[in-house]
């Protein structure tokens, strides 16, 4: 993009007060979210089933893990092609399609006689969750303009949380009073409520029938991000870096990466040389613009602090403290409550001040929440502990929400469905390879004592948190920078 298309927009850099937000587009961006809700909400009541699910279909846990494996993978795989299908069919479209069959697919997840239905019904239901996620992120986009965009992505942040946090919970009250297929079930009014309220409140979005799909490039992308996302879970289940299960999979992951990000210009300048061609699957040239990169950058590192810190911290309730599966995500509500909490004000604070100031804030934030987990004892007192989760909510309000809103506003709207897609993929990935990294640290440490693996996993989720700071002081250099400009 270029400069004169970032200066077009200074109120996006720093608004000099928020502009009102309509009641149609406050509906909007809660129906948008109970898709975002229920993608999250899913993968933590099923982590909490599979025990259950083993035993009722009569297999082992460690094939019952591929229920939450298989969901994992193909939303890895279904988030590159979203860019296409985007651009191709409207954003609008694309998401009433997903829901529709995230909750179809639900419906088989409940009906399934055996293990190999099931998992087949999960990679439905993944497929579906991972076009659901940045398409309504490109609606909203679309729909609010970038003055307004931070109020609306804080609200689809507050149920991008609520989904984690209540999974384990919700999970453990279905399996106390119902059979495991109401896991499932649970998804089907929200979801039927959801396609009637979208016949009225979603756009459509602009299709473009001439869109043709770039295979060469979707089969490089949706086999290299699937497979770095399986080699990073077979080493955070304790796989050793060196081992087939973790280096093939990497190694021919990162290829196949590698491989679109030199095919796309090439593919670029053919489609520049006569109508009717196909673009590339993933427009890269969006990581050239300054701030799109720099928010992009702290977006991934930001996920694998999320998503390592969503690894330890039941860890260390279980390890450090002795509770059960259900105690400690009981014991995590604090973190969710916290984030919950922030959102709205930190939506508020992001279309007054810019995304850049309040991600940079975050950023820190979350550092100094980490630290402390760091070196308290493991019998610290219960009240600071749950002070700290409170604390720590917040600040990942504080720094993730921001560098999304700001990637996104860094693009022009026809730009959209690329920018949620690359955003979001990079997001994974980071989560995935940072969660892995934390697992091995974790595990390794374990034989010099359970206090001495967990402070040390700790700090070294610290170290991760510093860099997403720095990456976060980046991003507001960037925009200042594009202010004076």
């Amino acid at each position: 993009m270029s400069t004169a298309a970032a200066t077009r927009r200074p109120s996006a850099v720093r608004p000099a007060a928020p502009a009102p937000i309509p009641g149609t587009v406050w509906r909007l961006a809660i129906l948008i979210a109970s898709g975002a809700f229920l993608s999250g909400l899913d993968s933590s009541v099923v982590a909490v089933g599979l025990d259950t699910m083993a035993v009722r279909l009569g297999t082992g846990l460690a094939d019952a893990q591929w229920i939450a494996t298989a969901y994992l993978l193909a939303l890895g795989v279904a988030l590159p092609a979203y860019g296409w299908a985007g651009r191709r069919f409207g954003s609008g479209r694309v998401w009433i399609g997903a829901m529709a069959a995230f909750t179809g697919a639900s419906l088989l997840c409940a009906l399934a006689p055996s293990l190999e239905l099931l998992v087949a019904a999960r990679v439905l239901q993944g497929l579906a969750a991972g076009l659901l996620i940045p398409a309504g992120q490109t609606v909203l986009g679309e729909a609010v303009g970038p003055e307004r965009l931070g109020r609306v992505m804080a609200t689809l942040g507050i149920f991008v949380t609520a989904g984690p946090a209540l999974g384990p919970v919700v999970g453990g009250l279905v399996l106390d009073v119902a059979a495991w297929p109401w896991l499932f079930l649970l998804n089907l009014p929200v979801g039927v409520a959801a396609l009637l309220a979208a016949r009225r409140l979603v756009p459509r979005g602009a299709a473009d029938p001439a869109q043709r799909a770039d295979g060469p490039g979707l089969l490089l992308l949706v086999t290299g991000i699937p497979l770095v996302v399986l080699a990073a879970t077979a080493a955070g289940e304790g796989r050793a870096p060196g081992e087939a299960a973790v280096l093939v999979p990497l190694l021919a992951g990162v290829a196949a990466l590698v491989a679109f990000a030199a095919y796309a210009p090439w593919l670029r300048r053919r489609a520049a040389a006569g109508p009717g061609r196909a673009r590339p699957a993933l427009d890269l040239r969006l990581l050239a613009h300054p701030r799109f990169a720099a928010a992009a950058v702290t977006s991934a590192l930001a996920g694998a602090v999320m998503v390592g810190g969503a690894l330890v911290l039941p860890l260390y309730f279980q390890l450090g403290r002795g509770q059960d599966a259900l105690q400690a995500g009981a014991s995590m509500i604090a973190l969710g409550a916290g984030s919950m909490i922030a959102l709205p004000l930190v939506g508020r604070a992001i279309d007054r001040l810019g995304a850049g100031r309040v991600s940079a804030v975050g950023g820190v934030a979350v550092l100094l929440s980490t630290i402390p987990f760091g070196v308290l004892d493991l019998d610290a007192p219960w009240w600071l502990v749950q002070l700290l989760l409170v604390v720590r909510g917040v600040a990942i309000a504080l720094a993730l929400v921001p560098t999304m809103t700001a990637a996104y506003q860094a693009v022009d709207r026809p730009q959209l469905p690329d920018a949620t897609a690359l955003v979001n993929i990079l997001q994974r990935l980071g989560g995935a390879v940072g969660g892995a990294l934390l697992a091995i640290v974790l595990a390794t440490g374990l034989p010099d004592g359970t206090e001495v693996a967990v402070h040390r996993t700790f700090w070294w989720l610290a170290v991760a948190a510093g860099l997403a700071a720095l990456s976060a002081w980046w991003l507001l250099l960037v925009e200042r920078r594009e202010r004076v400009g």
